[in-house]
């Protein structure tokens, strides 16, 4: 185990190195947290994990580039420029008109030079749609398991199938720290339409205002109705009726997307249950698979040949890869419901959230069940 004399200098030398986050005494609090578990985690035979965790973050920090001077640079290229000046106006409207922490969020930009930020690491049982769950110090459980490599993921998901496991991974474009840093807006997400960007943005900053440690469904549910609301005020604020009805139609195919993977995600589980042999059930398995690909190709002939999901569906369609669908969605009517009930006022929005986050397990549950 690393000694603190050793980890100061190697912070000494860092500081040295990044200039910009020398000067930020937070920051350097909040890597040395992340430094300490990565260096206790070290006994813990962890160390892989955690280590490429920290370097992964750490990278993003010392890659940052303030937007303001990226706009004077003049090698900046006019496309990001452009991208650069609607950030800066998102940022700006989720401040002031949906009170969102912005603080100097998305102030920065960092090139990742990769296709995918992080890679997410999915798992479920063969006969089982109930997902994986790995924890985390400040996360707490989630049903995924990050990686900043694609080469480490793919490698986890291979020891995974090894045991037995149903195995998915996929590529994420952007995440949030949950306020432990200023988060930046990050190349993987710079090819997306500027609604797009509008909404990933307000929906990671609704993290940073509420986060229930463990429950995936509830924090996600909240933020997407968050990004829901404030990008239809964005929107209307900006005079784009064109681009609102380009958001509908896309938010309108995702529904159909979810209840129709839902819909077969509850026959995978009603076969599961059936005392069947493991052969028949995974023939049987197999039968489903099929019928969801065919049902796919008859929705998307309904949306005129729209093949936004193709490549979704040309994976294996397993437990794993089921399982990473529903969680942004099943209480966001709870939450509209409760935007409803405080007039669409934000900051009232907020803090009946956040006193239901502070409610115990079961009060709060019987809440979202039974608005």
């Amino acid at each position: 185990m690393l000694d603190h004399a050793r980890l100061l200098s190697r912070f000494k030398v860092w500081q040295r190195m990044i200039p910009e986050l020398a000067v930020s005494k937070s920051n350097l609090i909040k890597l040395m947290v992340l430094l300490a578990i990565s260096v206790f985690l070290i006994s813990c035979e962890t160390i892989g994990y955690y280590g490429q965790a920290t370097r992964g973050q750490l990278a993003i920090l010392f890659g940052r580039e303030d937007i303001q001077h990226l706009l004077s640079d003049t090698e900046t290229s006019e496309k990001l420029r452009g991208k650069f000046i609607e950030v800066l106006q998102i940022r700006e409207f989720a401040a002031n008109d949906l009170d969102l922490p912005v603080a100097n969020n998305y102030s920065t930009y960092v090139d990742v030079n990769r296709e995918h930020v992080v890679w997410n690491v999915f798992a479920a049982p063969e006969f089982s749609t109930d997902p994986v769950n790995w924890c985390y110090p400040i996360a707490g459980c989630v049903a995924y398991r990050g990686y900043f490599n694609e080469a480490g993921a793919l490698h986890y998901a291979a020891q995974l199938e090894d045991e037995g496991f149903d195995v998915y991974t996929g590529g994420v474009d952007a995440y949030s720290t949950l306020g432990w840093f200023d988060d930046s807006l990050l190349s993987t997400v710079m090819s997306r339409a500027n609604y797009q960007l509008a909404g990933l943005i307000i929906h990671e900053l609704a993290h940073q205002i509420a986060y229930l440690p463990g429950n995936t469904t509830f924090n996600e549910s909240f933020a997407t109705a968050v990004e829901r609301e404030g990008l239809r005020r964005w929107l209307q604020a900006t005079n784009r009726a064109n681009t609102i009805a380009i958001a509908e139609r896309d938010r309108s195919r995702q529904q159909k997307f979810i209840d129709l993977v839902m819909e077969f995600r509850d026959q995978f589980t009603e076969l599961y249950e059936l005392e069947l042999s493991e052969a028949r059930k995974r023939e049987e398995k197999t039968g489903l698979q099929n019928r969801l690909r065919e049902e796919y190709e008859n929705l998307k002939a309904s949306w005129d040949g729209y093949g936004g999901y193709d490549s979704w569906f040309s994976r294996s369609l397993n437990n794993a890869q089921l399982s990473t669908v529903g969680s942004y969605n099943d209480y966001v009517p709870f939450f509209n419901n409760l935007l409803e009930q405080v007039d669409g006022v934000m900051p009232d929005f907020y803090a009946e959230v956040q006193r239901i986050v502070a409610l115990s397990e079961e009060e709060r549950n019987f809440l979202l069940e039974n608005y």
